[in-house]
């Protein structure tokens, strides 16, 4: 029997494996697309402690090579369903059954996407999900911010104090961010509303030029240097068997534990306020020590 099975190979399931090795811990991965999660998208991570710059991609292979130097083994498979088993928690898979004394999960969320012309293309090169990893890319040029939660607008307040101009473009004519952060921001030179509009295309070669958009039916073009997308996340929590919030985030205490004994969770898949590679490394830590002191 193994002692831990991951679920998910991003930064939080990854961090976990080279903790659970280095602590002598036979250790399985489990995941279901390509190993390094979304940070593999990004051209260049500079808000990771001690390293300067590096491509995500770099960051990610380094550190899946780190987990399999140590002595992590490796699965490409979807996970169906996670149990207690006895003393064990069972792990089903589209390919077997697999039992470890405890499971982290580590499965991340998925960005929305706008499903615009050319996102995918400017993908890094101008698009981006995250204000807070790569806004400081755009110091002193014109980004818009597509949303109208909170979330949009944390990002609009955090960028205005970056760029030279910053758009948030909501397909609506009210915003469903909390009433004082939408003055806040209204009250900010930097800042320009652009309501009931939809981006319908990206424009450009290498790099995003402009992009075109549809405001109360008329086609526009604005000129910017970067879009941030912040229209929500989407986990997909439901094969895992533990208690979920309302918008299908798992809950755990503040050491990662869910309600189920033995199954922990680390990393985007779980509630929390703040998603970054740092608290991602942080949970695949915590979760680890969690479990070696209650069950090992």
């Amino acid at each position: 029997m193994l002692d831990f099975i991951i679920i998910g190979g991003g930064t939080a399931g990854l961090s976990a494996a080279v903790y659970a090795c280095r602590a002598n811990k036979k250790t399985l991965v489990i995941e279901r697309e390509a190993f390094g999660g979304q940070i593999v998208d990004a051209p260049t991570v500079e808000n990771y402690p001690g390293i300067r710059s590096i491509s995500g991609a770099q960051f990610a292979s380094d550190l899946f090579d780190q987990a399999e130097a140590l002595g992590a083994s490796f699965k490409c498979e979807t996970v169906i369903s996670v149990a207690r088993d006895g003393d064990a928690v069972r792990v089903t898979t589209d390919e077997g059954n697999y039992s470890a004394r405890a499971v982290i999960v580590a499965a991340g969320c998925e960005h929305k996407k706008l499903g615009a012309d050319g996102e995918e293309e400017l993908l890094g090169n101008g698009v981006s999900y995250c204000a807070l990893c790569d806004g400081a890319f755009f110091e002193g040029k014109t980004v818009a911010v597509v949303g109208g939660g909170n979330a949009a607008f944390s990002a609009a307040s955090y960028l205005a104090g970056i760029a030279r101009l910053v758009y948030v473009i909501h397909r609506r004519d009210t915003f469903r961010a909390e009433k004082s952060t939408v003055e806040k921001c209204a009250g900010l030179n930097t800042i320009r509303f652009v309501t009931n509009a939809t981006v319908k295309k990206l424009v450009g070669s290498d790099e995003l030029e402009k992009i075109v958009i549809d405001e109360n039916g008329k086609t526009r073009e604005i000129e910017v240097d970067g879009l941030f997308v912040a229209i929500g996340q989407t986990p997909d929590n439901g094969a895992f068997g533990v208690e979920l919030d309302g918008d299908g985030y798992i809950l755990t205490d503040g050491c990662c534990r869910t309600d189920v004994k033995g199954v922990y969770a680390a990393g985007d898949c779980r509630q929390k306020s703040v998603r970054q590679l740092t608290t991602a490394a942080a949970d695949g830590a915590i979760a680890v020590s969690t479990a070696i002191n209650d069950l090992m």
